[in-house]
């Protein structure tokens, strides 16, 4: 009988510990730093200059939708980069092989298999290039009204606005937010689309570092989703010290989120998930990998969510003041990052977004100058709902 008892309890601690084996291979144990910092054999893995000097190509653009001394043809050539055009004043964003346009709309998820929408999408980014030259240039002395395109005073400041009240520079840059670097990082880096495509989980799993470098091709992927986020900024690897300053894109309005107080976790949880998710890759632990990466799109989605529904309000109260141009300045940012819903909902986000895009342009009428305020309140309302948060939060 003693010998069976033993025999018993002998097996069971030899099932105990392989077990407790078998779940340390299943859940590996992660080494999360306090910054993102990750390193091999002595040697940083951390790269994404392409998303740092995209960033800084976009700043240039964009700033330069009101040199009126501008063309059609420079704009577009900041907007391509192509090979020997030198359209920047910087020698190194020139001498780049990196560019705007190729990246607007070409994520894996939404445009790998519709090359047709990702072609509309980039000509709505060209076209507001060539609006901006042919229509608000030539008017930049006249005083804008309704169906007449020009100046119009906002504050201390001078807007300038096409026909229908639209800044196409705000347009422009606020649509870029989805357009390229939400896009890039949520629906293409961010993607077992791309961070496990052909052997890259297998060789991430081995330690196989792309050749001359010292990161393996996952590593590479999750760093360039990080640099569309904050690749501009002062440091890199504690990137919150000066988050919202330190470029005007998605990062200036993480920022802005998350100085309000109904969503000021939203920035710590993002540069956390991305640290954690790294740190996952390391371990070889794609199921956490996964999840960190699911908290980093929610969040940045909400962002999206949360500016547009504010910028919609803000309009909206500026036109019941009368302020036409404090409202068309919102209503046109508030514009860009409605055009950006189209990418942060897969294909379900793009007949949402043009709906909604549909009433703000209020063909029927004049555009912002007699768009009902009431409308603006009803679509940044059902924006609210969708992203889960009340739009009184998302509005002060």
């Amino acid at each position: 009988m003693k010998t069976s008892l033993y025999l018993f309890a002998g097996l069971f601690l030899l099932f105990f510990a392989t077990s407790c084996e078998d779940d340390d291979d299943i859940t590996p144990s992660l080494d999360v730093p306090t910054t993102y910092a990750f390193s091999r054999d002595g040697a940083s893995t951390v790269s994404f200059s392409g998303q740092s000097e995209r960033i800084a190509m976009a700043e240039e653009l964009v700033s330069s939708f009101t040199d009126f001394s501008q063309t059609t043809e420079s704009l577009n050539n900041m907007f391509t980069n192509a090979e020997g055009t030198n359209p920047f004043t910087d020698a190194e964003l020139n001498a780049s092989t990196k560019s705007i346009r190729s990246k607007v709309a070409a994520s894996s998820e939404l445009f790998a298999a519709n090359s047709v929408l990702s072609a509309e999408i980039k000509e709505d980014f060209d076209g507001w290039i060539s609006a901006q030259v042919n229509e608000v240039f030539p008017a930049q002395s006249e005083v804008a009204e309704a169906g007449t395109p020009g100046q119009i005073a906002d504050g201390s400041s001078v807007r300038y606005v096409n026909a229908w009240g639209l800044e196409y520079n705000q347009a422009f840059a606020k649509s870029l937010i989805g357009g390229l670097m939400y896009d890039q990082i949520a629906n293409h880096y961010l993607s077992p689309l791309q961070l496990d495509s052909g052997t890259r989980r297998t060789d991430n799993t081995a330690g196989i570092v792309e050749t001359d470098e010292s990161y393996t091709a996952m590593e590479h992927r999750w760093d360039e989703a990080y640099g569309y986020l904050f690749g501009a900024s002062e440091d890199e690897t504690g990137p919150l010290t000066d988050l919202g300053s330190a470029d005007n894109f998605l990062n200036k309005y993480l920022g802005r989120v998350n100085d309000d107080e109904d969503f000021s976790d939203t920035a710590a949880n993002i540069e956390a998930a991305f640290r954690r998710g790294r740190a996952a890759i390391v371990a070889a632990d794609y199921t956490e990998r996964d999840a960190q990466a699911s908290i980093i799109k929610d969040e940045l989605s909400k962002v999206i969510r949360v500016r547009a529904a504010y910028y919609l309000m803000q309009g909206k109260a500026a036109l019941e003041d009368s302020n036409m141009g404090g409202a068309f300045h919102d209503l046109s940012e508030g514009y860009g990052f409605v055009y950006s819903l189209r990418f942060i909902d897969g294909t379900a986000g793009e007949d949402i977004a043009e709906s909604y895009l549909t009433t703000l342009r209020n063909a029927d009428g004049n555009g912002f100058w007699d768009i009902d305020p009431a409308a603006l309140e009803t679509i940044a309302s059902e924006i609210a709902s969708s992203g889960g948060f009340s739009l009184e939060a998302a509005a002060n």
